[in-house]
């Protein structure tokens, strides 16, 4: 296996957010190949800052990276500037911890969370230069393997796939390495691998079974291996060890979801019938308040994270949130860590949960009514009523918040247009709740997508004309004081409801879009509707039809995969639909006969009951006002290498986090969201080095051993990034400075063009320059800013800039594109690294 990382430097200054690209986050693996024999890449197929915020990805890197002689490297999908860098320098993708060309990984490892990232998969597999059909794959290639949320029904990628993982992935992945060791020492052919995989509980080939169409219809799906006619779901009696997370991924650019997340329960029983998590995560598995607390302890102090999120379908139901809500917050409000609940459910914010919530600062309020109607709630199994859901907005509004969140789905089954006017009376109920202060109700729609293994899987879809029109009928009735209206994109709804139900003729489609430019179809600037409906009548194919009613007694292309929930409770439960019927929580009201338990190894883990929020003497005193002594520190630092990639924002978060890190004890601003007392020199451009930042730090006591402290923050920092000084800070009015920078022209400049081009600069009597940028266009003199401009032997620079505190400058990049007149992408190649400021 070559260990040679490939080099970056030709493309990385020339695209978006170059940061997502070059690893070294805090406890990332740094595997020993000579010590490894098996490796595998974990590859989440959207941008950075979405996989990133992907707890299954993590905890498969953490389990296999802490196995003898396995390895697991990152990789995500490339925004569409990188892949065609990639593409024009003729650059395989590459893994974030040593750039290893993914096609030298025996593994490559796919999440499949949601149906709209499909094209990127292809654009991955591709861009690896690894055949895109699993059937077309040699012996030497990776086993390509998926798993995730969208594994229930991959029928719509299964070509594509060697294996795919059904249910809970971590067991099964120790179990996947152990054969892919040993069919490695026995040296046995890629098919072998195969049949040794579908051996593992959890594990299905779909090369292993063939569909049988006739026109339009699956008809048959028959397994072509005996004794192999169907595969069951993997579960794991228990949510993983502690240990194994307690050091979490740092990201480097900001992921959307910027905190520690904490898994504390995982499956949902409260038998929402549109809900897929909700059947295929059975059973409940909660973790005990003692291991929450451990990992939110370590988590935190290995991170230097604000904010902790409680993780699980239904964050709500835990059995002791009132007691851990109460020791988290007693444990981190002085911190300032504040404690976000993403998945409430109305019923269970108590007033109680909620004063614990905002102790430090308040994080966004959520309802999730559904439905408009009482009646429709009934449809769905909801299990909440409107007084219920009014409660909750009083409650919510009586404790500070003014603004709240409403989700609503159009086109459940049943609907009626008097179902869809009564969003916008539930909203305006609900706003009323505030009783005269000031509000505001978000009301967020989207179009109901049905899901396989779900009460509603024989369900039809809205279509778009339909779902614009309910759209516009929102749009019309809400009023425009004190409401919000947003709505997830029809065309991005009919394309989710293609593959949700979708079958293998479906791989013919996305391989005909993609070829056709599809990219990021799950971000509204990169999809074409277009595109897929002119790839559908390429291939043959009608979109709605996919979106059609099935018939109870219709061949399903997921039929052959078990969610371990049987199909007669599925088809009882749409019977129970119908009828409005209510089915209870398991978890409270007894087995409801959904066959997934044998109440041996696979059963509820329910912890018992603390008591309600109300019965514990709970504090919900706000943080203390910080002491006004302050003592306030300066840190000098160099920010070198692969840092100039780093944006000013995301540099602000690492030296935040490697400040709580350190134990330092910083001081935070007042308010509902305390922020750090963190000052910082002027923002770098994106792609220039320095040798001479500093940032400013207000502490609460002094530093006593400052080179301690210094080698503490060097060690929390990325390699990067180096505290060269720290001292307390002197107060100083800014000034205007002279800054001097070291160039590099990249190879291909005309030296002898860029001598000329100086010497005609240095005698001209004015060069001005013009800027626009927003609308809005700014004249300067260069020869203002220039102080000095000398080229030096192997295309090196000198370059001296004015830097005026109070007024626009240039920057030294614009100053070298114009001067030497260099084309766009030529001037984004030079390297410059800050070295000295003097006064002017």
């Amino acid at each position: 296996m070559n260990t040679a990382p490939l080099s970056l430097d030709s493309i990385l200054p020339l695209v978006r957010k170059p940061g997502r690209y070059i690893g070294g986050e805090l406890h990332a693996a740094h595997p020993d190949y000579t010590a490894v024999d098996l490796a595998f890449a974990l590859v989440f197929p959207d941008l950075y800052e979405i996989g990133m915020s992907h707890q299954g990805l993590q905890i498969l890197y953490h389990i296999l990276n802490r196995e003898p002689g396995l390895a697991a490297e990152r990789c995500f999908c490339p925004d569409t500037d990188m892949e065609e860098q990639l593409r024009r320098h003729h650059l395989p993708l590459f893994s974030l911890e040593s750039r290893r060309p993914l096609a030298e990984f025996d593994v490559i490892g796919f999440t499949l969370p949601y149906e709209l990232c499909y094209t990127n998969i292809l654009t991955i597999l591709d861009l690896a230069h690894i055949p895109l059909r699993a059937a077309e794959r040699g012996e030497t290639a990776p086993l390509v393997i998926g798993g995730g949320s969208c594994s229930m029904n991959p029928e719509p990628v299964a070509d594509f796939f060697d294996a795919i993982v059904l249910g809970d992935g971590e067991e099964v992945i120790l179990d996947i390495a152990a054969a892919l060791r040993a069919v490695k020492t026995d040296n046995l052919s890629r098919q072998e691998k195969l049949h040794r995989l579908a051996a593992i509980e959890g594990v299905y080939i779909p090369a292993f079974f063939a569909d049988h169409y006739d026109g339009q219809r699956l008809i048959a799906v028959v397994p072509l291996k005996p004794g192999y006619a169907s595969v069951r779901r993997r579960i794991v009696p228990q949510l993983p060890p502690v240990e194994l997370i307690e050091r979490p991924l740092v990201p480097m650019v900001k992921p959307v979801h910027d905190r520690l997340g904490i898994e504390i329960a995982r499956g949902c029983t409260r038998g929402c019938r549109f809900c897929q998590a909700g059947m295929i995560y059975r059973p409940v598995r909660e973790r005990s308040v003692e291991q929450i607390m451990q990992l939110a302890e370590q988590g935190i102090s290995n991170s230097g994270f604000g904010e902790l999120a409680l993780l699980s379908l239904s964050t709500g139901d835990y059995s002791c949130l009132a007691d851990l809500l109460l020791k988290l917050m007693d444990r981190f409000a002085e911190e300032r860590v504040s404690i976000s609940l993403p998945s409430m459910r109305v019923g269970t914010l108590t007033p109680e949960v909620i004063a614990q919530i905002k102790r430090v600062r308040k994080t966004g309020f959520t309802v999730a009514p559904e439905a408009g109607t009482d009646r429709l709630r009934e449809v769905i199994n909801k299990g909440i009523t409107e007084a219920d859901l009014l409660a909750g907005c009083r409650d919510a509004f009586a404790a500070g918040w003014s603004v709240l969140k409403f989700y609503f789905m159009l086109g459940l089954p049943t609907e009626t247009l008097d179902d869809v006017d009564a969003i916008v009376e539930l909203a305006a109920r609900a706003r009323q709740e505030a009783k005269g202060k000031r509000a505001e109700i978000n009301v967020s729609v989207s179009t109901f997508v049905p899901k396989p293994h779900t009460p509603f899987q024989w369900c039809g879809q809205i279509s778009m004309d339909e779902s614009r029109e309910r759209i516009q009928r929102l749009m019309k009735k809400l009023p425009p004081k004190g409401y919000k209206l947003k709505w997830h994109d029809p065309e991005l709804s009919l394309l989710e409801g293609v593959f949700s139900r979708g079958d293998r003729r479906l791989s013919r489609l996305l391989e005909a879009a993609w070829q056709d430019g599809a990219r990021l179809d799950g971000w509204n600037e990169h999809f074409s509707l277009a595109r897929w409906q002119q790839a559908a009548e390429k291939v043959g194919i009608s979109l709605e039809d996919y979106l059609r009613p099935r018939t109870m007694n219709e061949l399903l292309p997921w039929d052959h995969l078990s969610s371990g929930v049987e199909r007669d409770f599925l088809e009882k439960e749409y019977e129970r639909a119908m009828e409005r019927a209510y089915t209870p929580d398991c978890r409270k009201h007894g087995c409801q006969g959904c066959g997934l338990c044998d109440f041996k190894t696979i059963k509820p883990v329910v912890h018992p009951e603390t008591p309600p929020a109300s019965a514990v003497k709970a504090s919900t005193e706000r943080p203390a006002s910080q002491q006004q002594t302050t003592f306030r520190y300066r840190a000098e630092y160099s920010r070198l290498g692969d840092g100039r990639f780093i944006g000013h924002l995301e540099l602000l978060n690492l030296v935040f986090r490697a400040l709580q890190r350190a134990k330092l004890p910083v001081l935070f601003s007042q308010g509902f969201n305390p922020t750090p007392k963190v000052s910082f020199s002027p923002a770098l451009p994106v792609g220039v080095e320095s040798e001479i930042e500093f940032f400013e730090v207000d502490l609460a006591e002094p530093i006593r051993r400052p080179v301690e402290v210094m080698d503490e923050l060097n060690h929390q920092l990325p390699g990067f990034m180096a505290i060269t000084s720290l001292a307390p800070a002197k107060k100083k009015a800014p000034v205007n400075e002279i800054i001097s920078y070291d160039c590099l022209l990249p190879e291909g400049v005309n030296l002898a063009q860029a001598e000329d081009s100086i010497a005609a600069f240095q005698v001209a009597e004015s060069v001005p320059l013009e800027r626009t940028r927003k609308g809005k266009t700014q004249h300067f003199e260069l020869k203002r800013f220039v102080c000095k401009l000398r080229l030096e032997e192997e295309r090196r620079l000198q370059l001296e800039l004015l830097h005026l505190h109070a007024e626009a400058g240039i920057g030294p990049r614009e100053v070298l594109a114009n001067v030497l007149a260099l084309q766009e992408s030529t001037a984004e190649l030079v390297r410059f690294v800050k070295v000295r400021a003097r006064e002017n």
